[in-house]
């Protein structure tokens, strides 16, 4: 049976814990790309994947969601290339990562990388080659095969999710290459000659 001065302490921390959340969201403090969203430098960019990698669509729509840098079809006239050196679904991997005391799989490790690198329109490498590795470990369970490949795909989903959010952090910090500046050559002047 609670008391008045229960439900009272109970009123007084709900009402607390409601007004710290509304102050923290109200304080305008983000850390950059804390709220999902990343400026990318350049106007248009291609991605170097196929149309139907998931990674390229999960990119795509969030480039496009953007809105200030347009997806491109072709290499041709793109500001950035996103070139990609190793395809991430080639290089998902599954190993064992531990055994029971029969010898049988206890749990895998998962993983998930891509290598990548960003060149503009005259090829100049805006970011170098960079290789982005994730690893998920999941338990398993022979009794369970069917709920275990589901959290298996899960699982990539969720990395191939977060390759995307370290992809477009990388973009946004990229620095154009500035084209360089031609200065005409400076004529020297002769000295005015002395009046008299």
């Amino acid at each position: 049976m609670t008391t008045s001065s229960q439900v009272s302490l109970l009123g007084r921390r709900a009402a607390l814990a409601l007004g710290l959340t509304v102050l923290l969201s109200a304080c305008g403090f983000h850390l950059r790309g804390s709220n999902g969203s990343f400026m990318l430098p350049f106007a248009t960019m291609y991605i170097g994947l196929p149309e139907t990698s998931p990674l390229a669509i999960g990119l795509k729509r969030y480039i496009r969601a953007i809105g200030s840098t347009e997806v491109v079809g072709t290499k041709d006239g793109a500001d950035a290339v996103l070139e990609v050196l190793s395809d991430p679904e080639r290089n998902r991997t599954k190993t064992i990562l531990s055994l029971n005391k029969n010898g049988r799989v206890q749990e895998y490790q998962l993983g998930y990388s891509i290598n990548f690198r960003v060149l503009d329109k005259a090829g100049n490498q805006l970011l170098a080659p960079t290789t982005i590795s994730l690893v998920r470990p999941i338990t398993f369970d022979e009794s369970q095969v069917l709920a275990k490949e589901t959290e298996e795909a899960a699982l990539y989903r969720d990395m191939r999710n977060d390759l995307v959010q370290q992809i477009m952090r990388r973009l946004a910090a990229i620095k154009p290459v500035l084209p360089a500046m031609s200065v005409a050559p400076v004529t020297p002047v002769a000295p005015a000659a002395p009046q008299q």
